[in-house]
């Protein structure tokens, strides 16, 4: 049951509403674009579908690149709206077939992210509902704890899950989530797909950028 008032889901499908675009791609630390408004990242393991959450936020179907080779988001990709929110799409981990050299980077490149970047409000970390958390998601958990980032799991592909499995799957993770005091508690489940759980992931959004203002939406 949602706790998002009409007037967050509102304000929500209003953020998202406008022209959103893609404005950079750094590769190193060295080259991020200058902080600007907010900014919320989006971290998963390869092929978890962040590209087509990210796309299915903004209803924009061409926006973040999707691919069905893992692996292939190497960059951090940031997209700006009409507002003063940004969104990033950090590259996948997990892929064992990465080389030992790349996945050094791309994981130098993602704490160097976590730790440097003050106007970050959120890590939303996407978890496939059909497998739920993984030990390399275990592992990630830990970063963001250590890095003290504030994050909030997100599950993905949640209408190929039945409702009972779903809900299960959701109290294991909620159960998971208390020994890390930088999780948000509340679990949401989404589908790019069927568009599920898209208005509240909105609203959620919408909530933090307003209690950063200072302006609550309800």
């Amino acid at each position: 049951m949602s706790d998002y008032t009409p007037d967050e889901i509102e304000a929500g499908r209003k953020m998202f509403a406008g022209d959103w675009r893609f404005t950079f791609a750094a590769g190193t630390f060295a080259v991020l674009p200058p902080m600007r408004g907010l900014e919320i990242a989006f971290a998963g393991r390869s092929n978890v579908g962040k590209s087509s959450l990210i796309n299915a936020l903004t209803g924009r179907n061409a926006l973040a690149r999707t691919s069905h080779t893992p692996g292939r988001t190497q960059e951090l990709i940031f997209f700006a709206g009409p507002g003063q929110l940004t969104l990033v799409d950090m590259p996948g981990y997990g892929y064992a077939a990465a080389s030992k050299t790349k996945v050094k980077a791309w994981t130098a490149l993602i704490h160097a992210f976590l730790a440097g970047r003050a106007n970050l409000a959120r890590v939303y970390l996407l978890i496939d509902a059909r497998h739920g958390l993984k030990p390399v998601d275990d592992t990630v958990l830990r970063t963001l704890d250590k890095a003290a980032v504030n994050y909030q799991l997100v599950l993905t592909k949640a209408d190929q899950v039945p409702a009972p499995d779903l809900e299960a799957r959701i109290a294991a993770i909620s159960a998971a989530l208390a020994k890390h005091p930088a999780a948000f508690p509340e679990v949401l489940a989404t589908s790019s797909r069927s568009g599920a759980g898209m208005p509240e992931l909105r609203a959620a959004i919408a909530r933090l950028c307003a209690e950063r203002a200072g302006h609550p939406t309800g």
